[in-house]
């Protein structure tokens, strides 16, 4: 590490003001921070020094995500191989020796050979999206004359969790400078952003092009050996096509990640754990989750008493709720962000309240749109200010009267 620490300081010089490279400026210091502590620090009297600061937050939500990533390649590759073994598209003479040589029907129970070949597919979306995203915050940096921040660390892990195995690379890109830069860098960037930048590069590549991130299309990554356009609905959408739809299908496998949907949200069991690691550091919120969690029991429990004669997504309980769609991977990992929920402990609760009832809301009411998980926490986003607003009037309000002023 010394040797490296000795090339960088080396060509500091070269990209700081007036050196033939300090255009250059916001990326090298985004490669030094990155492998080592800032250059100023504070170490006199009259700051609060915590041992929690913004990049090791940072890093530490990207370690949650850890459980979300690698059910993301297992899964991809175990959605591909158990719809080969079905039999669903005949494999040509290449693809088929391909296959018996990974291990024919009983490739789909080795774990290690489902994750590589859902690497396959999840690695290219991964680069791409921080290809595109740190240049954007190098650029959009150089341009402010600022530090290029950790923000974009957890946008860069989450945002190939929320995407199909299948979607083309090059719309990738496209929804990640979306995101990013309508999304944040239009507000200021890090820190200024009131909605959720991953969130709304998903939200644009929904509306832009539906059919590569909804319907029966995108779920099963085959291609690569040969089934080429097999759809397979997921769980979610059956329900809300087909009544009793969620009776034969398996309430674990959901909750373990073994079903079909974007890459790094089936795993209910996943996104508990990265929630364990959230609470226990203080960084994740409890309070935004357990009032997502009360928000979406309250609704599902009320359709439920309403009956399915109409709908029959008022007849899925709220504990499947939870392991379907992007519940689980919202309700911890983007409900609780800091920047873009309420920040008042009490407003925390309401705030999540709110988007579990709308997330049941969208995904019973509206047929054409079974996931609402998404929509629900960009909706609340804008009202988190708000919340806010009324908490601190109203702990104001009973302090003065408690004061007797």
């Amino acid at each position: 590490m010394q040797f490296l620490r000795d090339l960088l300081d080396k060509a500091e010089p070269n990209v700081q003001k007036g050196g033939r490279f300090q255009s250059l400026a916001s990326a090298y210091e985004a490669l030094d921070t990155m492998m080592f502590t800032p250059g100023i620090q504070t170490r006199t009297a009259s700051h609060v020094r915590d041992g929690l600061d913004y990049k090791r937050m940072m890093f530490i939500v990207v370690m949650a995500l850890g459980p979300c990533l690698l059910i993301a390649n297992w899964n991809t590759g175990y959605q591909a191989f158990l719809a080969i073994e079905a039999g669903a598209v005949p494999l040509g003479d290449w693809q088929n020796g391909l296959f018996q040589w990974l291990g024919g029907q009983y490739v789909s129970g080795d774990v290690l050979w489902c994750a590589l070949f859902g690497a396959l597919y999840f690695f290219p979306i991964f680069i791409v999206v921080h290809v595109v995203g740190l240049g954007i915050e190098i650029v959009t940096a150089q341009i402010r004359d600022l530090e290029v921040t950790e923000g974009f660390l957890v946008t860069g892990a989450l945002l190939p969790l929320l995407l199909p195995a299948t979607i083309p690379l090059w719309q990738v890109g496209l929804g990640t400078a979306f995101g990013l830069i309508i999304g944040k860098e239009v507000f200021g960037g890090t820190g200024m952003n009131f909605l959720n930048p991953a969130l709304v590069c998903r939200a644009f590549l929904f509306f832009a092009y539906p059919a590569y991130i909804s319907g029966e299309g995108p779920w099963i990554a085959a291609d690569f050996l040969g089934v080429d356009g097999f759809t397979g609905a997921t769980l979610l959408a059956q329900a809300a096509a087909e009544s009793g739809a969620l009776h034969g299908a398996s309430w674990s496998a959901a909750f373990f990640g073994g079903i079909a949907g974007s890459m790094g949200e089936t795993s209910a069991l996943a996104c508990l754990i990265g929630a364990g690691l959230l609470i226990q550091t203080g960084v994740g919120s409890w309070r935004t989750m357990l009032g997502t969690a009360i928000g979406t029991v309250v609704m599902a429990t009320f359709l439920n008493l309403i009956g399915s004669d109409t709908n029959p997504m008022f007849a899925v309980p709220w504990y499947w709720h939870m392991v379907l769609g992007g519940w689980a991977i919202g309700t911890v990992f983007m409900c609780t962000d800091p920047v873009s929920s309420a920040y008042t402990e009490s407003g925390k609760l309401v705030y999540g309240f709110g988007i579990g009832l709308l997330c049941v809301i969208i995904r019973c009411i509206n047929p054409a749109y079974p996931e609402g998980m998404m929509l629900a926490i960009l909706f609340m986003n804008m009202f988190a200010p708000l919340i806010d607003h009324f908490v601190i009037r109203r702990n104001i309000a009973r302090r003065v009267a408690r004061s007797g002023a």
